[in-house]
């Protein structure tokens, strides 16, 4: 699908609309080694270099990131440090805006995807698809067989009816253990061991459907294919 080329630079965050033409007056918007003068002539997105680089992500943004405890996943910058001013500051302004799948709180950390996909955000959280989420859990106990029997049944949350869908908990050492769940109610590993007697001291998010932290150092994005 061809687009007009001030439209593109300006919704992938390089510049406004107006600014593009300054920059492909300057000869800095390229295509097959062409410069472009004319700002509305519509182009394949991904044959357009700026600056003889190409465009980031001009068929849609979709990335994982290791995400430090400590940010938050709030565009709001009055909630604290945000993941967002870890990323290149063009993603900040494109247009679909760039939003987390699904959140980590503040004092979680691990794998948190991104994307300015909106189909893909529907995907991932829609409670009919029950994607699974991998955590890890540093208790200050290790959970007895009872616990991990209460986990595959569904626990009762403070202050909500029902029990949660069925979770997968594996004691993985002394204090040490895996929960995977499908759902993703509000602090809901950690208020899933608070109604059983154990209390999270830090959580760690392995996995998220099929994608895996892996190797990804804390703090740093890897490009994903979007699916």
């Amino acid at each position: 699908m061809t687009r007009r080329v001030d439209q593109l630079l300006s919704s992938l965050g390089y510049c406004s609309r107006k600014e593009a033409r300054a920059l492909c007056e300057a000869g800095r918007v390229t295509v097959d080694g062409v410069a472009l003068d004319d700002v509305s002539a519509r182009v394949v997105p991904t044959k357009v270099l700026l600056d003889g680089a190409p465009l980031d992500f001009p068929d849609g943004l979709f990335v994982m990131m290791h995400k430090p405890t400590g940010l938050v996943c709030s565009h709001d910058s009055r909630d604290g440090a945000r993941i967002y001013d870890v990323l290149p500051e063009p993603w900040l302004r494109r247009d679909p805006r760039v939003n987390t799948i699904g959140r980590l709180d503040k004092d979680t950390s691990g794998l948190i995807l991104l994307t300015d996909v909106g189909a893909l955000v529907q995907r991932f959280t829609s409670p009919k698809h029950r994607v699974d989420k991998v955590y890890e859990a540093t208790l200050d106990g290790t959970p007895d067989p009872q616990v991990i029997a209460a986990f595959a049944k569904g626990v009762a949350l403070d202050g909500e009816e029902g029990v949660t869908l069925p979770a997968r908990l594996e004691v993985l050492g002394e204090r040490l253990a895996q929960v995977t769940v499908r759902e993703g109610k509000y602090h809901q590993v950690r208020r899933m061991f608070a109604a059983c007697g154990l209390h999270v001291a830090a959580l760690k998010r392995t996995r998220f459907g099929d994608y895996s932290l892996e190797e990804l150092p804390e703090g740093e994005w890897r490009p994903l294919p979007v699916p």
